[in-house]
């Protein structure tokens, strides 16, 4: 097992993972969570960190680095591997890299209506900071009512 960072080779199977990892939220969203040019787009912004065995990619997580503020998002996990600790060594590893690029804090924003989403975060130590509406113009195809939760960690000194 290795984690590493992404390379433009990586993309295409990050699409793929991310929008495997997040089928689950089909009961409120139409369509695939991301096209490959969206994660194009990210990739020339910020880092995708990646979770590998044996040549595959079983986990992803995108980091944005924003002045003394991190975003971290998008975290996949195979379906497959789920509750195995993949995301819980790509989100350590995410904060790490922002706290040694100098980062103090680490944003991420859940969708409401994946309830389950802010105990996770929470169990990491990140608190709720506010909410934001889910913007249509944001390629979002939202089939309920929803928000998004902002959540934010105070990262620390290295």
């Amino acid at each position: 097992m290795e984690l590493r960072f992404a390379n433009a080779a990586d993309l295409p199977a990050i699409a793929q993972l991310i929008n495997q990892a997040f089928s689950v939220e089909l009961f409120f969203k139409a369509g695939d969570r991301i096209t490959l040019e969206e994660v194009s787009r990210l990739y020339e912004k910020g880092r995708f960190m990646l979770f590998q065995e044996d040549g595959v990619i079983q986990g992803s997580v995108y980091v944005e680095l924003r002045g003394e503020r991190a975003y971290l998002g998008l975290l996949s996990t195979n379906q497959a591997r789920q509750r195995s600790g993949i995301g819980t060594r790509l989100t350590t590893a995410a904060e790490e890299f922002a706290r040694e690029s100098g980062c103090r804090f680490m944003d991420l924003r859940i969708v409401n209506l994946r309830e389950e989403l802010r105990a996770i975060y929470q169990k990491f130590g990140y608190q709720v900071t506010g909410t934001e509406q889910v913007a249509v113009e944001a390629g979002q195809h939202f089939t309920k009512p929803a928000h998004f939760i902002n959540m934010s960690k105070e990262l620390g000194h290295r």
